[in-house]
């Protein structure tokens, strides 16, 4: 069973490089390009695959793949879409996410509350088999193993993947980084296969430490955690790590009944029962990297401490 994710279909003969050897020709090109998203695609029938802005690039493998996590926020996050998932269907922004699950990001182009905590679609029910509409997630950065390009990609864990009780090394994802804290490791300073659950009714993972890092490999790790990019993928969704720029299908809001002159106090302003949040028109949301552009430009203005 294969665990690198490769752009080369077959390669028997072995090459003594790196990886990161450099031609006249690729100088040149190099400094057309400004920044490549990438990330790890996961699917429901056991793949893994590279996605480099937005489009799918090199062969999938099958079952499990082995990565050092280098970046990730300290809670989980949470995101809605309004309309179900359709795979043949155009990639939208999300309605609405929150990156630290209490309020939404200020990209959200359909907040659904002032709070993650009292929002209606973080209610049990709200969601398709008595679940929440709003769903868990976490959005961690990665090195691959055996890479020593160095590069950074995001992963995200969806929600089925990240609670429970784990079997010996084996866990979902927060009782991993809690088992490997206990036996004082850490989620970098360890190779982490992550592997679809065979034995899932659904598409779920696990996660199991393979072994520590060597002195080599604790460089790329401590050189990755100072690139901008590692902070960046743990923060934007995966559409805007793709490039999308499309929003969701926007929630109806309640119109609220209009007050007569006769109800007005004298001398005072009339409140609003519920504050009415005005939608955005689309080319007034900026949602931060819903481009390889856009997010390159966000990723410089970090590195400038802006």
């Amino acid at each position: 069973m294969s665990t690198d994710i490769s752009i080369f279909k077959s390669q028997s003969e072995i090459i003594h490089s790196d990886g990161g050897r450099t031609s006249a020709l690729g100088k040149k090109l190099a400094g057309t390009v400004k920044f490549y998203s990438r990330r790890i695609q996961t699917n429901n029938k056991g793949f893994f695959r590279k996605v480099v802005n937005g489009e799918n690039i090199g062969e999938p493998i099958r079952d499990s793949f082995n990565a050092i996590v280098v970046g990730m926020l300290p809670g989980v996050s949470r995101i809605y879409y309004k309309e179900k998932y359709d795979p043949e269907g155009e990639p939208t922004l999300p309605n609405c996410w929150s990156n630290n699950n209490d309020v939404p990001e200020p990209q959200s182009a359909d907040k659904q509350h002032a709070n993650c905590a009292n929002c209606p679609q973080n209610v049990k029910g709200s969601g398709d088999n008595g679940g929440r509409a709003c769903r868990y997630q976490r959005r961690i950065a990665v090195l691959l193993a055996g890479d020593s390009s160095g590069d950074v990609y995001q992963f995200s864990v969806p929600a089925k993947s990240l609670f429970g009780k784990g079997a010996g090394n084996v866990h979902p994802y927060e009782s991993y980084v809690k088992y490997l804290l206990a036996n004082r490791e850490a989620p970098d300073t360890v190779i982490t296969q992550i592997s679809y659950d065979l034995e899932a009714e659904g598409m779920e993972l696990t996660f199991s430490p393979v072994r520590q890092l060597n002195a080599n490999e604790f460089a790329l790790v401590e050189a990755a955690q100072l690139r901008p990019e590692t902070e960046l993928y743990t923060r934007v969704t995966v559409s805007q790590t793709d490039g999308v720029v499309k929003l969701p299908a926007m929630e109806p809001k309640v119109k609220q009944p209009a007050v007569t002159r006769a109800e007005e106090p004298d001398g005072e302003e009339v409140a609003e029962v519920e504050p009415i949040k005005r939608v955005k028109r689309q080319e007034e949301v900026v949602a931060s990297g819903s481009s390889a552009e856009n997010l390159a430009s966000v990723i410089d203005d970090w590195s400038k401490g802006r």
